[in-house]
């Protein structure tokens, strides 16, 4: 919902003969709304003919002229005015008989409750906003096309720059430039493409990336979790249904598959669907073409795949838990995403990464990792992946006050500060520096930390000593003799 601007309310016409219901939706609305009222149908055209509202609400019952009939006119006159209508329960079957003649948006029953008859209305708003939004484009395009041609390349553009490859933040020399170089060289053809990898790992990012530099990147990108939902309603989202093709199905549906229809659908957690599902997938594969469920007809249907598990799918595949045909069928490029405990290096420009959006996202100033904070973050296995990293990272903005620009190691969880595997353990103002001999002295425990903080900083500055050098203070000299001394000196 778009913030409504306070200084040009919109303005609602309510029609209603009664002065008490005028009032009550006077205190619902005025807070967000300019509110005008009318006693009856010819109050109401006379104010229209000076000022034209953005909603009304009207009234069924009224002297002379019932709401529907009085709406009719509206819809005729005034096209763009969002209509709504008021009424009782024995009203309904007028109202409905007169929905489609009259164009009414909506209509609500007595005794209407404030917070609904609000949202309504701001909906009804909305609704004119984009409706006028569609009149001014369909201007622009029997005016100018070439502007809308702009525009679109210019939308289209920028998506295909935020879902690039160049946008998967590793640093040179990652696991990742391995599996980007492959996806970029597959990504042009219409191969289907399996991406293994441990959940979190960053499976649809690469997806998208594979999807927007391919010849379909002008087209939509859809993506289901097959895990999520039971096969009946997978079969029905993916497929689409007919109308009473089962109970609560009381519309047609058109499916994933037909909406995306040139472009690419991303199936994730694909190992989890049942083989009865997997039977009906492979059909769609070979045959290019779906079948709605209750449809009698089958709809051809070009689309790409892009399938994703956490799952060994060959070992699957042996077990009997996953069709052998159906594999093949989505492993025509395999690509493997490593976890990130195997991409040690992009850790820290990750965290970075995260942490400024986060910042962004809560309106805060943008924050810095602490030294012990930073040593948390590069010695923590993160089984959870870049999904736990960017949990943590949001829940530490969050508990960081305010006025601190430094996030330190206290505000990460419980579990990642006992889980780590070397460098400090925080708890209660304490500082426990693991790896540390049992009831090491002082000076032992800050070394295993100085080992941590000139670990990082190297790995970040892609052991670059000069820069590193001038980061910690040090003169060259003196961070090779403390490489030298902890250990560091290979890396």
């Amino acid at each position: 919902m778009k913030n409504f601007d306070a200084t040009r309310l919109p303005t609602i016409l309510v029609v209603d003969d009664e002065t008490g219901s005028q009032d009550a939706i006077r205190r619902t609305l005025d807070e967000d709304f300019n509110i005008l009222t009318a006693g009856s149908a010819d109050e109401a055209r006379a104010l229209m003919e000076r000022q034209e509202p953005a909603v009304i609400l009207c009234d069924q019952r009224m002297p002379g002229t019932s709401g529907v009939q009085f709406l009719k006119e509206v819809r005729e006159r005034w096209p763009d005015v969002v209509r709504i209508v008021i009424s009782g329960y024995t009203d309904s079957e007028d109202i409905i008989a007169g929905i489609n003649d009259a164009g009414i948006y909506q209509y609500v029953l007595k005794p209407w409750m404030p917070d609904h008859l609000l949202d309504c209305v701001r909906g009804a708003v909305e609704a004119r906003s984009l409706q006028l939004d569609m009149h001014r484009l369909h201007l622009e395009l029997r005016t100018s096309t070439s502007v809308l041609r702009a525009r679109t390349a210019e939308k289209q553009t920028t998506v295909k720059n935020t879902f690039d490859f160049a946008r998967i933040i590793r640093v040179p020399g990652s696991p990742m430039d391995g599996v980007c170089e492959l996806a970029a060289r597959v990504a042009r053809y219409d191969l289907s493409v399996l991406v293994l990898g441990e959940s979190g790992s960053g499976k649809e990012l690469l997806a998208r990336a594979i999807h927007y530099t391919s010849p379909r990147a002008e087209r939509v990108f859809v993506m289901e979790n097959c895990a999520a939902i039971s096969d009946n309603l997978l079969e029905s989202e993916l497929f689409g249904h007919k109308r009473g093709a089962f109970t609560g199905a009381y519309e047609d549906h058109i499916g994933i598959f037909q909406r995306a229809d040139g472009g690419t659908v991303f199936l994730d957690e694909i190992g989890d669907t049942s083989f009865a599902f997997q039977v009906k997938l492979l059909r769609v594969l070979q045959e290019g073409e779906i079948r709605p469920v209750g449809a009698t007809r089958a709809i051809p249907v070009n689309v790409r795949v892009i399938a994703a598990t956490h799952r060994n799918l060959e070992q699957e595949v042996h077990a009997g838990r996953f069709r052998q045909d159906l594999y093949y069928r989505l492993a025509g490029m395999t690509l493997l995403m490593p976890p990130l405990r195997e991409r040690s290096a992009d850790i820290v420009p990750i965290a970075e990464s995260l942490l400024a959006q986060a910042s962004q996202e809560m309106g805060l100033p943008v924050r810095r990792f602490g030294p012990d904070a930073m040593a948390i973050l590069i010695t923590y296995p993160w089984p959870g992946n870049i999904r736990e990293l960017r949990n943590e990272i949001y829940r530490a903005v969050a508990l960081t006050l305010t006025e601190n620009p430094q996030i330190s190691a206290q505000a990460f969880s419980a579990k990642v500060l006992q889980g780590q595997s070397g460098a400090v353990t925080v708890a209660d103002s304490t500082i426990t520096v693991n790896g540390a001999p049992s009831g090491a002295t002082l000076q032992e425990r800050l070394e295993v930390l100085e080992a941590a903080i000139l670990k990082e900083t190297l790995l970040r500055l892609r052991w670059n000593k000069t820069h590193a050098a001038q980061e910690l203070g040090l003169s060259r000299v003196g961070l090779r003799n403390k490489m030298l001394r902890l250990g560091l000196d290979k890396k």
